[in-house]
């Protein structure tokens, strides 16, 4: 008896504040629309409204008729990039770096994180982080140029090796150097979301997993995996998604006449063909194929993650 009554008075002020600030914003809501405004008007003109543009993947765009003038050629674009010698040789160069990135590059912060986790000095991980972040701050193409300068026939990989190899223009070697700097370049400032994360894990347990003789594997599957496992799936999730989302910057940075059978890309070619060749309805197609792949696999991903996690995805 006593505890309902102690529960009514704290049920009333919660719905008398609820009612307050619907009052509140029922009073003042043109400051509220003032204040979304230029966030909403971004998002349309920015993100909404350039999806007309799809069109021009369907007809044989000229930019002086525009898009509703311009002959209409329905699907012709798509069944030329499907039927293309090339296709599969751009397809699968795509495929094969996402693919390698995902497998090596996603554990890099995961990792990371746990051996930060480790460190019980606060000044000395902080000077760590410092250090580990500070690449993401590098531009890509300024990245490009130290990779071409380090690997250069009188770079200082080949004078540490004691060779004279231009690894640039060896097609073997694209995917390697491409993964690897990304890996440097992303995985400090990646593990940030999983650092914070783990800062969640009870420390409780993991006392009680180190007075029961717990080792650091041990520790980290009982007490710490538990407190980013979530994250850690939904990361996996929207990197699938964007598994043919692969960067065009560096791709054509990197990218030379010699290693071009590993380093064309559809990213690359959708820029030749559109900016370089002039043909923006083939290009488009070209675009709009690989996001739709794109869609395709974030869906299935989540479809599937949601079965082995309990109903749990994105």
């Amino acid at each position: 008896m006593r505890k309902a009554m102690a529960n009514a008075p704290a049920a009333k002020d919660g719905s008398s504040k609820l009612h307050n600030t619907l009052v509140y914003l029922r009073q003042h809501w043109q400051l509220y629309a003032l204040f979304m405004l230029p966030a909403f008007a971004l998002t349309v003109i920015f993100r909404y409204i350039p999806m007309g543009g799809i069109l021009i993947a369907f007809t044989e765009y000229n930019p002086i008729r525009g898009i509703l003038h311009s002959e209409w050629v329905g699907f012709a674009h798509f069944q030329r990039f499907l039927s293309s010698p090339d296709f599969m040789r751009y397809l699968m160069n795509t495929l094969k770096l996402s693919v390698y990135g995902l497998l090596w590059g996603f554990p890099a912060p995961i990792l990371l994180a746990f051996l930060l986790n480790r460190i019980l000095s606060k000044s000395i991980k902080q000077k760590i982080q410092l250090v580990l972040y500070m690449p993401n701050f590098i531009s890509v193409i300024v990245l490009c140029g130290i990779v071409r300068i380090l690997l250069a026939p009188t770079g200082m990989i080949n004078m540490l090796l004691g060779t004279s190899t231009n690894f640039m223009t060896m097609p073997s070697a694209f995917r390697t150097i491409y993964i690897a700097s990304g890996i440097w370049q992303g995985a400090g400032w990646a593990s940030i979301i999983y650092t914070a994360a783990l800062s969640n894990a009870s420390k409780e347990l993991k006392e009680a997993a180190v007075i029961d003789g717990a080792n650091i594997i041990q520790q980290i599957k009982a007490v710490e995996w538990p407190a980013i496992k979530d994250t850690v799936l939904i990361q996996f999730i929207m990197s699938v998604g964007n598994i043919m989302s692969v960067g065009f910057e560096k791709a054509y940075a990197l990218q030379t006449d010699l290693n071009l059978n590993a380093s064309e890309i559809i990213s690359t070619y959708v820029y030749k063909k559109g900016l370089l060749d002039g043909d923006y309805g083939f290009s488009t197609a070209v675009g709009l194929f690989n996001t739709v792949i794109n869609v395709v696999l974030l869906i299935s991903m989540n479809a599937i993650v949601k079965k082995m996690n309990d109903g749990k995805g994105v």
